[in-house]
This record gives C-alpha cells, structure tokens and sequence, in this order.
C-alpha cells in the first residue's frame, strides 16, 4: 500500500458505562426512578404477604394511574384483589399516594 492510500481508522467514541448513560439520560433516568419505586412498594407489602404467595408475585409498572401488581396465576390474583385493600393501606402509612394497585396476570 503506498503513503497516498493510507486511511486512518475511523474514530470510535469511548464507550459509557451504563451506569453513566442512565445518568446521562433523561429518559432512562425516568424510567430507573419508576423501577426503584415499584420495587420499594414491593418491598414495603412483601411481608403483608401470606407465606408462600410473594414468591408468585413481581412488582409491576408505576404510572400516573395507579401501580401494578403482576401476578404469576389466576389464582394468585384473586388472592391479591382479596387483600388489595390492605395493602393500600400499607403504601398509604408509609406515605405513598396510592390511588390504585392493579392485578395483572402476568403472560409467559
């Protein structure tokens, strides 16, 4: 190859760590923010739980109309519509605004 052909390699930006891009990003910043939230609501319900049933439960999507449940069975969500008030009540004395947990049977 002579001098005259040489091509230098193209530029690549350094890449991000993803910590620093959901940082970086304020989309991604929204979303982190909804997930750490679900899974505090979660948490703060999980013993309220019966035994054995918080193992068929995920915390589910925060929005502007309430939070979600996902539930791994019919069965399962009928358990929680039956102890939904309860658990509002929870997430309201330790300060949430909760206007509604939905119960979504979750689809594998």
């Amino acid at each position: 190859m002579s001098p005259n052909n040489f091509k230098p390699p193209p530029l690549v930006p350094d890449s991000l760590p993803v910590a620093e891009a959901l940082r970086r990003s304020p989309p991604l910043t929204a979303l982190r923010e909804r997930l750490k939230d679900s899974s505090e609501r979660f948490e703060a319900i999980r013993a309220s739980l019966p035994a054995g049933l918080a193992t068929h439960v995920a915390p589910g999507p925060v929005d502007a109309e309430g939070w979600s449940l996902l539930a791994a069975n019919a069965a399962v969500a009928a358990k929680l519509r039956q102890l939904r008030p309860r658990l509002e009540a929870i997430l309201q004395q330790r300060g949430w605004q909760v206007s509604s947990i939905r119960i979504k049977v979750q689809s594998n």
